[in-house]
C-alpha cells in the first residue's frame, strides 16, 4: 500500500470519526447546511479512498463522480453555513439558485467519459503508485471554478462583514469561521502548487470538520437560549407537557409527571383519555389559549401546593406546530402575595376607618360651626339640622330618577356633598349684627337688606375657610349653596338676581328646604303654618320661586317630609 493510498485512507477514517463524533454531539438547533457539510467532506473523503482502489478506466471515473458530490455540494453547504452563523439572512430566491447551479454542475460532472461537457477529455495513468485520471477541463469544468471563486468570495464577505458590523454574537466564533474558509481556499485553488502527485484537499475538509466541531461547541454555550431551556429542563424545576395542533401528547419530562402523575398513563400521539384525571383542565387551558391569546396563565392546586401553568405555542424553529404547557411551582410566590393582600387589607381597614373617623370629625366641625352661627338668630332654632334633614329626604327622591340625574351630573358624591353642605347655608349670618339678626319681629326695609347680606357674606366665609381644602367639587357647591339658596326662577331673588338655569341645581334644591322650613316652622314672629297650607304656597311657587322640574320631587317626598316634622315637634 502507497503512501498515497495510506494518506486518502487516514483522511477518509478521520473524516467518518469526526462525522460520528458530531452526530454524538448534535442539537437540535444546530444548522442543516452544518449537518451536510459534515456528511457530504465524508462522501468526498470516500471518493479520494475508491480512486486509489480503482482497478480500472470504469472504477476511477466512478470514484472520481463522487468525489465530485463533495466537492460541489460541500462548497454549496459550507457557504450556506457560514451566512446561518453570520445570522444574515439571504433571499431564498438565491438559495434556489445556488442549489441550482450546483446541481447543473453536478449534472455535467455525471457526463464524464461520455460528453466533453466536463472533461473534454479523460484517461487513466496507471504507472505511478496510484492510479491518476488524466483530463482536458471543458467549459463546465471552467464554469464550476467560476461559481466556487464566487462562492468564497461570498463568505469571505460575510465573515468580514460580521466582524466589522455584527455585535450580537461571539467574534471568536467568527474567526474559526474564517480559518478552515481560508484553508479551503488555498487547497483548491493553490494544492497544485504544492504536489501535484496527490490532493490536499482531504487534508483541508478534515481540519473544517475539527474547526466546525470547536464552533458547534461554543455555538451551544452562546446560544443563551437554548442553553437556558436545556438547564431549565435538566434540574428539574420545570415541567413540560407537549401537545401537537390537534391537542394529541407530544411528550412531558418528570417534573410535569411528578406534578401530574396520571401523565404517565398518557399515550403519545393520543388524545386525552376522557373521565381521567386533571384532562379536563389540561384541556381547558389549552382551549382557552386558543381562544384568546392572553388567556395564557393559569393556577392549579395539588397537595398543599400551588403551580402556575404557562400555555404557549410550540415551535419547531418559527413555525407553530402545537402547544406547550409550562409547569413552575409558585407556591412561595402566591403566599407572599396574599400575606400582601392581608397586610394591605388590614392597612385599608385602618386607613379607611381612621378617614372615616376625620371625616365625622370634619362634619361634626361643620354643623357645630353652623349651629354656632345659628345660636346667635333668635328666630330659626334647629331650623339648619332641618334643612339638612329635608335636603336629604329631597336627594333620595331625585337619585331615583336617571335621567335628571344623568342631565345634571348628580352623583353619589353630589348627594353627599349637599347634605354635608346645607347646614351652612346660612352661615353668613355671622357678618350680620345682633341688633338685626335678633330682632324679635319683622325687618324694617333697611335691616331686611342687611339681613340679605348674609347670602354673598356666607359665600365668602366659606371660600376662606375652604380653600386649602382638596375637594374642590364640594367647595365649590358649598359656595354656591350659601350664596344663591334665595335666588328664584322668575329673577325676583337675591343677592344676584339670577334666574331659570343660571342658578346652579344644589341651589335651586336647596330652596325648597328652606322656604318649607320657614312655612311650617314657628318664629318669634309668626305661628308654625298648617302642611296643607303651606304645601298650597309650595305648589303655586314652583315655576315662580322653585325650579319647576323639582317639583315632582317634592310631591313625592311631601309625606316622608311630614311625617319627618311631626316626629320633631312630638
Amino acid at each position: 500500500m502507497g503512501k498515497i493510498q495510506i494518506f486518502y485512507d487516514v483522511m477518509f477514517v478521520i473524516s467518518m470519526l469526526l462525522t460520528l463524533l458530531y452526530a454524538k454531539l448534535w442539537h437540535k438547533h444546530f444548522s442543516i447546511n452544518l449537518s451536510l457539510t459534515f456528511i457530504f467532506i465524508a462522501i468526498a473523503n470516500l471518493g479520494y479512498v475508491l480512486i486509489t482502489q480503482a482497478s480500472g478506466y470504469s472504477d476511477a471515473i466512478m470514484a472520481q463522480k463522487i468525489v465530485y458530490i463533495g466537492g460541489c455540494f460541500l462548497m454549496l453547504f459550507t457557504m450556506l453555513n457560514i451566512f446561518d452563523i453570520c445570522k444574515i439572512n439571504l433571499p431564498k430566491w438565491s438559495k434556489f439558485a445556488f442549489i441550482f447551479i450546483y446541481m447543473a454542475i453536478y449534472f455535467s460532472v455525471l457526463t464524464i467519459g461520455s460528453s466533453g461537457i466536463f472533461y473534454k477529455s479523460v484517461d487513466i495513468d496507471s504507472s505511478g503508485e496510484t492510479l491518476k485520471i488524466i483530463k482536458e477541463y471543458g467549459f463546465m469544468h471552467t464554469f464550476f471554478y467560476i461559481i466556487t471563486g464566487i462562492n468564497f468570495i461570498l463568505s469571505f464577505g460575510a465573515i468580514i462583514y460580521s466582524l466589522k458590523m455584527k455585535k450580537e454574537f461571539s467574534k471568536k466564533i467568527v474567526w474559526l469561521l474564517f480559518i478552515p474558509e481560508a484553508v479551503s481556499f488555498f487547497s483548491f485553488f493553490g494544492g497544485r502548487l504544492i504536489t501535484s502527485d496527490f490532493d490536499i484537499l482531504p487534508a483541508s475538509y478534515v481540519f473544517a470538520q475539527i474547526m466546525y466541531l470547536l464552533i458547534a461547541h461554543k455555538m451551544c454555550l452562546y446560544d443563551v437560549t437554548e442553553t437556558a431551556v436545556d438547564s431549565l429542563a435538566e434540574t428539574g424545576a420545570t415541567g413540560f407537557v407537549s401537545f401537537d395542533k390537534e391537542l394529541r401528547y407530544l411528550g412531558s419530562n418528570q417534573t410535569a409527571k411528578d406534578t401530574f402523575p396520571e401523565i404517565s398513563s398518557f399515550v403519545v400521539d393520543k388524545t386525552l383519555p376522557k373521565g381521567a384525571k386533571y384532562s379536563a383542565e389540561i384541556l381547558s387551558w389549552i382551549k382557552g389559549f386558543i381562544a384568546d391569546n392572553n388567556n395564557d396563565k393559569y393556577y392549579f392546586s395539588s397537595n398543599d401546593r400551588i403551580y402556575l401553568i404557562d400555555v404557549n405555542y410550540l415551535f419547531d424553529e418559527s413555525k407553530k406546530c402545537g402547544y406547550q404547557l409550562v409547569i413552575t411551582d409558585d407556591t412561595v410566590n402566591q403566599q407572599n402575595i396574599q400575606l400582601m393582600k392581608n397586610y394591605n387589607t388590614q392597612l385599608e381597614q385602618e386607613v379607611s376607618e381612621k378617614t372615616a373617623d376625620i371625616i365625622k370629625m370634619h362634619n361634626n366641625l361643620i354643623r357645630s360651626m353652623a349651629m354656632m352661627v345659628e345660636s346667635r338668630d333668635n328666630s330659626t332654632g334647629g331650623h339648619i339640622i332641618r334643612t339638612s334633614d329635608v335636603v336629604e329626604i329631597l336627594m333620595d327622591y331625585i337619585m331615583q330618577d336617571e335621567d335628571f340625574t344623568s342631565e345634571f351630573n348628580i352623583t353619589s358624591t353630589f348627594r353627599r356633598n349637599i347634605i354635608k353642605a346645607a347646614p351652612l347655608h346660612d352661615i353668613g349670618k355671622i357678618a350680620v349684627d345682633d341688633a338685626v339678626l335678633k330682632k324679635p319681629g319683622r325687618f324694617t326695609d333697611e335691616e331686611y337688606e342687611k339681613m340679605k347680606r348674609h347670602a354673598p357674606e356666607g359665600a365668602r366665609v366659606l371660600h376662606n375657610i375652604l380653600k386649602n381644602t382638596d375637594d374642590e367639587d364640594f367647595k365649590r357647591l358649598a359656595e354656591n349653596v350659601a350664596r344663591y339658596h334665595h335666588e328664584r326662577m322668575d329673577g325676583s331673588g337675591y343677592p344676584d338676581h339670577l334666574s331659570g338655569e343660571d342658578i346652579p341645581i344644589e341651589s335651586r334644591i336647596m330652596a325648597i328646604a328652606d322656604v318649607y322650613d320657614a312655612l311650617v316652622s314657628k318664629r318669634v314672629y309668626k305661628d308654625s303654618m298648617s302642611f296643607e297650607k303651606a304645601n298650597g304656597i309650595m305648589l303655586e311657587s314652583f315655576g315662580k320661586h322653585f325650579d319647576r322640574r323639582l317639583e315632582k320631587f317634592y310631591l313625592s317626598a311631601r309625606e316622608k317630609i311630614e311625617e319627618y316634622y311631626v316626629t320633631e315637634q312630638s
